[in-house]
């Protein structure tokens, strides 16, 4: 149970989306497809999940089907059987970063256009969205919730002026969107018989797409239908080959004829992309891959490169299960120490720090590990984590060791110091309430009564993180554009250095209206 869980750091959700290919009506169950696909998808949000499907003909239909808590309870197999008839279909598991849990703010949302009913989920939070939403209520439409998802479903909804009013050009519509606000969001977009799958030029939000295959044919080039997700993990799980990101600032349109990137959206000259460096260092599955690596080989290489910076004379190594075990792996391969379990979890407790409301997370932080004592009695234990954020956590697992025989407890975390907060869709609680940003910091061993404690430095993260990157530069066939691929991410929670650059006055004001709320963060969902 890392300090990320119990301090209500958490990823706001996850999106996937399923095209059926070939002939229509689909011998496919795409409802199915989405719901284990959501489910494989779970980490990213527990408080509600949504399906829209579509038939795919026209005039199309659309049914949606939508519930609380988690996705078995959200989707009952009975409930799934009016979604039968899709041929594609959108779906969305959200946490909240708001607290309120409603029905009402669970996605995908459907709304009437000129040209007919679209569909859209959403991955990530608007930097501009207090601006936007006073554009689109200028154009004398109503917001019903607090959402920016509903935000950008209206604005994609708002004609571009150049469009004929017979021909809906959905691309502009996007483009339109897109140069309206830089980041942040992964977006699908359902319209008849097709999905756009959308990153915003910054690529704060991943997306990825994969290839159904028939599952007695799993090395075949057949094709049962393309899928596209916030991560790559949900692909194994429905029998789908990983076949490539969505590109930053890219409009990419799956359709049952296949995958067509159809443009690219560029960022202001300059300015890098800014890919969330803690998908890698936490809320990304480890079986996931980003920019052609997995992360948990990542996770392997910043354990790595922590025990270059910040070695200790130990007898053993462990971790804080789960989420810090392949960088404490990679810590004891590079310092040559052996790697053992001290911990023993209760496996029912759950990610406590999916639930919104804080007295329902304390309720669940119970620490509820057992000490396995012939691994580590009369030793020197150096114990890996991926964050200390607040020092809650970390205190009461030191106490347990030492009381039950360690004789000294090095920690070594495997990430940074949180010293800022996030606005583009990560809850962190107020710069007040972080560890690194208290008196306490100056003597954190003294503080959580550890023998030491050393953080991964920035540029240690980033080295661990773009080292395992493969050649970003020629072009790719499948991509719509010339230009070579950079690659760049976002540190603003660790440095203070938020993209665009451009925004930087706008962070400063959220900074100071949101400093004393519960948690430093614009208040949507």
């Amino acid at each position: 149970m890392s300090e990320f869980e119990e301090s209500g750091i958490g990823e706001e959700c996850g999106v996937f989306g399923c095209v059926a290919a070939g002939e229509w009506p689909t011998q496919l169950e795409v409802a199915k497809v989405l719901t284990l696909g959501l489910i494989a998808l779970q980490h990213r949000g527990q408080e509600s999940a949504g399906i829209v499907t579509c038939n795919g003909v026209n005039p199309p239909t659309y049914n949606t089907l939508k519930g609380m808590g988690l996705v078995n309870n959200a989707f009952p197999p009975e409930n799934l059987l009016k979604l039968r008839y899709g041929n594609l279909g959108i779906g969305h598991t959200r946490y909240s970063t708001t607290g309120i849990s409603e029905l009402q703010n669970c996605q995908p949302f459907v709304v009437d256009t000129l040209h007919g009913k679209i569909a859209v989920a959403h991955n990530g939070e608007l930097v501009n969205a207090a601006a936007l939403r006073k554009k689109v209520m200028r154009h004398g439409v109503g917001l019903s919730t607090s959402s920016d998802s509903e935000l950008i479903t209206q604005l994609l909804a708002l004609t571009p002026p150049m469009e004929e009013l017979d021909a809906p050009d959905w691309v502009a519509r996007i483009k339109n969107l897109m140069h309206e606000t830089p980041t942040s969001y992964s977006l699908l977009v359902m319209y008849t018989d097709v999905i756009y799958a959308i990153r915003d030029p910054y690529g704060n939000r991943p997306l990825s797409i994969g290839r159904l295959v028939p599952i007695s044919k799993l090395h075949t080039a057949d094709t049962e239908g393309w899928v596209v997700s916030s991560e790559s993990c949900s692909f194994q799980s429905i029998g789908a080959k990983y076949y490539r990101e969505v590109m930053p600032g890219e409009i990419v349109q799956l359709s049952k004829h296949g995958v067509k990137s159809l443009s690219i959206v560029p960022r202001p000259e300059g300015d890098l992309p800014a890919f969330c460096i803690f998908e890698y260092v936490y809320f990304a599955r480890p079986d996931s891959i980003f920019e052609g690596q997995m992360v948990y080989t990542v996770r392997q290489r910043c354990g790595r490169q922590l025990a270059i910076e910040a070695p200790t004379e130990a007898d053993v190594v462990s971790t804080v299960p789960e989420s810090a075990t392949p960088a404490a792996l990679g810590y004891a391969q590079q310092s040559g120490l052996p790697y053992v379990e001290v911990l023993c979890k209760n496996r029912y407790v759950g990610r406590t720090f999916i639930q919104p409301n804080t007295r329902l997370r304390q309720l669940g932080v119970a620490k509820k590990f057992g000490a396995l004592t012939d691994n580590f009695t009369g030793k020197r234990v150096v114990l890996v984590d991926d964050s200390i954020v607040r020092g809650n956590t970390i205190s009461p697992i030191i106490k347990l060791l030492k009381e039950a025989g360690a004789t000294e407890v090095h920690i070594r975390v495997a990430s940074p110091p949180i010293r800022f907060p996030c606005y583009m869709g990560i809850n962190i609680p107020t710069k007040e309430e972080l560890i690194a940003n208290r008196p306490e910091f100056e003597n954190i061993a003294g503080y959580i009564g550890a023998t030491s404690v050393r953080y991964l430095s920035v540029e240690g993260l980033l080295s661990a993180v773009q080292g395992g990157i493969p050649s970003l530069q020629g072009k790719d066939e499948r991509i719509n554009t010339n230009a070579s691929r950079r690659v760049g991410h976002c540190t603003a929670c660790l440095t203070g250095k938020y993209p665009p650059k451009g925004f930087q006055t706008m962070y400063l004001f959220y900074a100071s209206i949101h400093s004393k709320n519960s948690y430093c963060y614009p208040k949507r969902a």
